[in-house]
């Protein structure tokens, strides 16, 4: 099946302006794309604030003490000089896909005939502080990833000094991946997982489950099924009215879409992330993608019929448990081992490898 692209909105003298938001994963790998093949008749503008995004799938073992905080970056000047890219260095402070601009944190606008939006989700501050009292004064939060990282550093400092009650506040594959890293970077310090009412690995076969909460025994991290409700300097307060003792609580929690995106118009899913359709286009605006295949955004550019993307019926799913060993998951099956540890690494290293482009 293919689906028609619109026509060119500027005559076809003039350069299509593609503009991508963010530097998330899937932006990483076009710009690593257009590095190689450039679209042709096309000005490629990248706003992404931070030089350096850091390799998500890579900040466990960042953390873990396995990587150093060069491992898992990606050098964005490089890679797009090498696309003859536009980079402006600028948070977003709106956008609008009527009149087809984005507003830049310093007032500017930038046109675009065609968007991709790759930002990631952000932990809203005056939002969680709102759930959770205290959380801005006491929290380490874990977004965006290159602030968390370069705190990190002093948490270990502190933990090497003295032995800490760290929580980690948080749910699902994030929050098992980073206890089992603080367990394993800093052995003598007392780590809990506050994972709330659903147990880690409940999104998983019953067998990746019990996989994941033996792991998590094996290695002494305290699995507690509750919520937290308050945060304190010294203590985090769970939704069963007790307090927990923490000097460093870790905020995990899942991340909101930006504020702009939810002012902006476009249609959005129940999870407040951009709706789309099977090729990756904006239900409502269909100049917006979230984000594109590299091949559907050289398409509608030129006009041509979009390929629907069609994500595997089952995918590889692998979690790091905090010292070179991991517990991976394909449908309904599960492993773990240290063979698994080797593969997630091996595509993590590669990744950003291939990002990490030289002049």
């Amino acid at each position: 099946m293919t689906v028609a692209a619109n026509p060119s909105p500027s005559p076809a003298h003039q350069p299509q302006q593609l503009v991508l938001l963010g530097a998330g994963h899937a932006h990483l790998q076009i710009l690593s794309q257009l590095a190689a093949q450039p679209l042709v008749g096309t000005v490629v503008t990248l706003i992404a604030s931070q030089p350096r995004p850091m390799v998500a799938s890579m900040v466990p073992g960042y953390v873990a003490g396995h990587y150093t905080l060069q491992d898992c970056e990606i050098a964005l000047a490089p890679l797009v000089r090498r696309g003859g890219i536009r980079w402006i260095q600028r948070g977003i402070t709106a956008l609008d896909p009527q009149h087809q601009t984005v507003t830049l944190d310093d007032g500017s606008t930038v046109p675009f005939d065609w968007l991709s939006i790759n930002t990631g989700n952000v932990q809203d501050r005056e939002s969680i502080e709102r759930e959770l009292p205290g959380a801005r004064e006491h929290a380490l939060f874990v977004r965006p990833v290159e602030a968390f990282a370069a705190l990190w550093p002093r948490v270990t400092e502190m933990g090497d000094a003295r032995p800490l009650r760290i929580a980690v506040i948080g749910t699902g594959a994030p929050g098992f991946e980073l206890a089992l890293a603080v367990r394993h970077r800093l052995p003598a310090c007392a780590v809990t997982l506050v994972c709330g009412p659903v147990p880690p690995g409940a999104n998983h076969s019953p067998g990746m489950q019990q996989r994941l909460l033996a792991i998590l025994k094996q290695r002494k991290v305290t699995v507690l099924q509750d919520v937290a409700v308050g945060m304190k300097a010294d203590s985090v307060q769970l939704g069963c009215g007790a307090d927990l003792a923490c000097d460093v609580p870790l905020l995990v929690t899942r991340g909101q879409a930006p504020q702009w995106l939810a002012d902006s118009g476009l249609a959005l899913d129940a999870h407040g992330s951009l709706a789309i359709d099977v090729c990756q286009r904006s239900t409502s605006h269909n100049r917006v993608f979230a984000p594109a295949l590299t091949r559907n955004l050289a398409a509608a550019i030129a006009g041509t019929a979009l390929k629907p993307h069609h994500p595997p019926a089952a995918s590889l799913h692998l979690l790091s448990c905090g010292n070179r060993y991991a517990v991976g998951t394909w449908a309904s099956f599960s492993a773990q081992g240290w063979w698994l540890w080797w593969l997630k690494n091996r595509i993590d290293r590669r990744f950003a490898a291939r990002c990490n482009v030289t002049d």
